[in-house]
């Protein structure tokens, strides 16, 4: 597939060295612009482009940005993508290590919903309590006992079958997490997040989930 990445951190990073290396052509963008990342595209063979030619053509495009600067993107960012492509979020909101308070999350809205709604395109959310480094280390084949299960959630059930094939292609197994309003379930502090179980504990891991923000994930008065 053709997959437009922007942001090109630890997780944004990893994914573009193992779609690559999976064989999808992959262009890569992050906010300092393409001649900052020479390196990662002489290593991977991904193309570096500029963050409004990312989504250009794309079947997927991933946004792993801080949620802060979500509302920075530019407009029209997927003018050019391809007919019925698929936006992978991978946000958490941090807001006392590095988000500030977003009103809408806070009162309730979920990370993602407030995504989608800037972004102005369904998103799924994906990988978003993944550790980077497991990415690369943790692939493993189906059936395999140690495979790890990634929570899924979003509104199209067709996006989320795109997004779920390629969470398989990377070597995971993935769970159905429900829609985007019940996305809180994968949200910073929930069981779930940071989990290096199989399919089972995440599934029980989503049940167990309470929508209350814990404190430590909640703006300071």
């Amino acid at each position: 597939m053709k997959i437009g990445i922007i942001g090109a951190g630890n997780i944004g990073g990893n994914l573009t060295r193992r779609l690559t290396a999976l064989g999808h052509e992959v262009s890569v963008a992050n906010s300092r612009g393409p001649q900052t990342l020479t390196a990662l595209a002489e290593e991977t063979g991904a193309t570096p482009v500029t963050v409004t030619e990312a989504a250009r053509g794309a079947e997927v495009v991933v946004v792993t940005v801080p949620l802060k600067n979500v509302p920075d993107l530019p407009s029209g960012l997927f003018d050019d993508a391809a007919e019925g492509f698929v936006v992978i979020d991978t946000g958490n909101y941090y807001p006392q290590q590095r988000d500030g308070r977003i009103a809408a999350i806070e009162e309730g809205q979920t990370e993602s919903r407030w995504t989608a709604q800037h972004l102005g395109h369904p998103v799924v959310k994906a990988f978003n309590g993944t550790y980077a480094q497991d990415i690369l280390d943790r692939p493993r084949p189906q059936g395999d006992p140690e495979r790890i299960a990634l929570p899924v959630a979003g509104d199209d059930d067709a996006a989320k079958r795109v997004v779920r094939a390629l969470i398989d292609e990377l070597g995971f197994d993935s769970v159905d997490a429900g829609g985007l309003d019940e996305s809180w379930r994968q949200q910073p502090d929930t069981p779930v997040y940071g989990l290096r179980e199989g399919v089972d504990a995440v599934v029980k891991a989503l049940a167990e989930a309470s929508p209350e923000r814990t404190a430590a994930f909640r703006a300071q008065v």
